[in-house]
């Protein structure tokens, strides 16, 4: 793997950070093209993929320490060490309080932003498998097992590239939503979102190396359960309130 993308002037250009910011992008474009296609500002973009992405990465640094409270390194004060839920608490935050400022209804934003969402995902957990930074899964001799001698967090065992497990499974999830938004509701979009990255964050743990926390389930699991279920409440609730409207 290549945690260092290239030299610039004695200036290290990381895999992690390109990704990220790659993602940003990537999913700033996307959602700029939504606005204009549905008859509102696309100027909007801007302020929602910044904020959003600087209250994500904060949310994911504040949750990341709080989880490891009491085994924290140096390290994970700086540009390791983030939690995904927490980057989802703080960057829907930053993105709903952008929307409400300029009267971007938030049913609306839920369904313009899955797809942007799942690609970004998706290129941000590249990034994590180019840096080897932790993330990848108990040792394997699967075809497909990769080392990662070189990686932020180096191991010579071949191992279960997980990282690319759950970039492809986002991937074609972004796909499936960007096909299907003119023919499935915002909020079932949305839903759809929550609901796969929960599934598939939950299905992954089993390949990786975590503690179990309680019945036998790491606390990702335990979080990914708590996201599917709040996607399947929204459908539920969703397809109630249809139901009563058609009456």
């Amino acid at each position: 793997m290549k945690p260092v993308l290239f030299d610039l002037a004695g200036l290290e250009v990381q895999s992690y950070g390109v990704s990220k910011a790659l993602a940003a992008l990537v999913a700033g474009w996307l959602i700029y093209r939504e606005l204009a296609r549905r008859g509102r500002d696309p100027g909007l973009a801007y302020p929602l993929t910044l904020w959003g992405m600087a209250a994500g990465f904060a949310g994911a640094k504040l949750f990341y320490i709080a989880e490891h409270a009491g085994s924290l390194m140096v390290h994970d004060l700086g540009g390791s060490g983030f939690t995904w839920y927490g980057g989802l608490i703080g960057g829907a935050a930053a993105v709903l309080i952008v929307a409400r400022r300029h009267g971007l209804p938030a049913r609306l934003l839920a369904g313009i932003v899955s797809a942007p969402l799942a690609f970004a995902y998706g290129i941000g957990r590249l990034g994590c498998l180019l840096a080897g930074d932790g993330t990848y899964g108990k040792p394997s001799d699967l075809p497909w097992a990769m080392s990662f001698p070189h990686g932020v967090v180096p191991t010579d065992q071949r191992v279960q590239p997980t990282p690319l497990y759950e970039s492809l499974v986002a991937f074609a999830l972004g796909a499936v939503l960007w096909r299907l938004r003119d023919r499935i509701s915002a909020t079932t979009q949305f839903a759809t979102f929550v609901v796969a990255m929960g599934v598939m964050r939950f299905l992954v743990e089993f390949a990786r190396i975590n503690p179990t926390v309680a019945a036998g389930l790491s606390q990702p699991q335990l979080w990914s359960l708590a996201l599917a279920g709040l996607g399947i409440a929204l459908i539920l609730r969703h397809n109630s309130t249809a139901a009563r409207s058609a009456l």
